[in-house]
């Protein structure tokens, strides 16, 4: 099937031409005709599979001119980057259409968000915390709404956002087409499906948690981070065809470090990216990587689903996840849509659990490969990776002392004396054989 076999108007099939774009996606394609016809969406899709398009073509078909510049369509997605790409692809496919997009995040002054949104907005892209903040203070108008998108709802509700959820979809007009979209469908997703959808139907473009059939993936077991680090910088070395290459770590401190070791090798040719760097930092970075400025970018879990960055030629996890969904988001970064990818996985002996999990999640077992002979394997371990001393708390017995009294001390004599009410009268009649009296005279 072609783009041009679908209902799609003028306006959007002179932009998906402009872009080079002639066949639909799977999930494209079994999406349109559904949300065409009204009904609410539960969209099953992997990273890298089309899915922004899968939602944004049948949503921007039925966009109506209205003089009230107000939201029709609101995107909800987890990350800012997220955001930006989503207005991207908004802008691209409405080039020959009269549309404006808004996208609004955290993280930054809310002033020149209010102001654009003043000017009107037809589209509006944004991350649940902002949402809240904008609509609970009146600057979003949501009466209008007519379509409301969920993206990437099981990382949103991974990362905190179900009450920021709960408060836009009461806020939200109760007459709209609610269409979510997901790569993994957990317990949380299916209990939000059943709260505020309406019969749903369920699109699956993949079995969730399969691998993509175009993603090579292979696994190493390496000791230790110096010698992962030792590794690649003997891929990056004699792999020229590691052209643009993603690597996830477990956390940013790792983030950090790994991207000083590497730019000792490799100067001006890595960026590194995570949730404590700048927004700005983030953007310049990111797009240094996209535009081939930068051939190596480090990033976190926390980054890997606001990237949507052509033509990823490897993923390398560093670390292993923990959640097994992110395996998935992380190498769907390569091999999007008909291209091939690489992903490269480094195992140690304690993720052998998580290894397991994955494969279980995938029903595919990741190949093993034994490491090149002239591999550096470095015995220096890092302050996490030393074993940790453990010491035994000792109990001090405390020894019940019995027949023991208050503590004191016998006083001497000169301090037994007691103070007592002195009789004068007597004392006197004492030494001088009469009562002595003032004033009287001796005789």
């Amino acid at each position: 099937m072609t783009f041009d076999e679908l209902n799609l108007n003028k306006s959007l099939l002179n932009a998906l031409n402009d872009l080079g774009y002639t066949n639909p996606t799977t999930i494209q394609q079994k999406v349109f005709s559904v949300v065409m016809s009204g009904k609410d969406v539960c969209g099953i899709a992997q990273t890298g599979t089309g899915k922004t398009y899968a939602y944004l073509l049948p949503s921007l078909r039925q966009f109506q001119f209205s003089k009230d510049k107000l939201p029709q369509l609101l995107i909800i997605v987890p990350t800012r980057e997220l955001v930006v790409q989503v207005v991207e692809s908004v802008k691209k496919l409405t080039t020959y259409m009269t549309l404006s997009v808004v996208g609004v995040y955290g993280g930054v002054n809310m002033k020149p968000q209010v102001a654009e949104i003043a000017q009107g907005v037809d589209v509006l892209v944004a991350t649940p915390g902002r949402l809240v903040d904008l609509m609970t203070n009146g600057v979003i108008k949501t009466k209008a709404i007519k379509r409301l998108v969920i993206d990437e709802v099981d990382e949103m509700l991974n990362l905190g956002f179900r009450a920021q959820l709960k408060v836009v979809l009461d806020l939200l007009p109760p007459k709209r087409q609610n269409l979510m979209f997901s790569a993994t469908l957990t317990e949380d997703v299916e209990v939000l499906i059943d709260t505020y959808f309406n019969s749903p139907v369920r699109i699956e473009a993949a079995p969730s948690g399969s691998p993509l059939e175009n993603i090579a993936q292979t696994a190493y077991i390496l000791p230790n981070f110096y010698t992962k680090v030792n590794f690649l910088e003997l891929l990056f070395s004699q792999n020229t065809d590691m052209s643009k290459v993603l690597i996830f770590t477990a956390t940013k401190q790792l983030a950090d470090d790994l991207f000083q070791q590497l730019d000792k090798k490799f100067p001006n040719e890595i960026g590194v990216i995570h949730s404590n760097k700048a927004q700005n930092n983030r953007f310049n970075t990111v797009k240094e990587f996209q535009n081939g400025e930068i051939r190596i970018l480090i990033a976190t879990d926390i980054i890997a689903r606001g990237l949507d960055i052509a033509e990823v030629s490897h993923v390398i996890n560093f670390d292993i996840p923990e959640v097994p969904e992110n395996y998935i988001h992380r190498i769907g970064r390569t091999g999007r849509i008909d291209k091939k990818g690489i992903a490269i996985t480094f195992v140690t002996e304690k993720d052998k659990e998580q290894q397991e999990n994955i494969e279980s999640l995938m029903n595919y077992q990741i190949p093993m490969k034994k490491l090149p002979k002239n591999i550096e394997i470095s015995d220096l371990l890092t302050e996490h990776e030393k074993p940790q001393v453990q010491m035994k708390n000792i109990v001090l017995k405390i020894v019940k002392k019995e027949n023991v009294g208050a503590a004191f001390h016998e006083k001497s004599e000169k301090n037994k004396k007691v103070n007592v009410r002195r009789n004068h009268d007597a004392e006197m009649k004492k030494k001088y054989g009469k009562a002595y009296r003032k004033g009287v005279e001796k005789s």
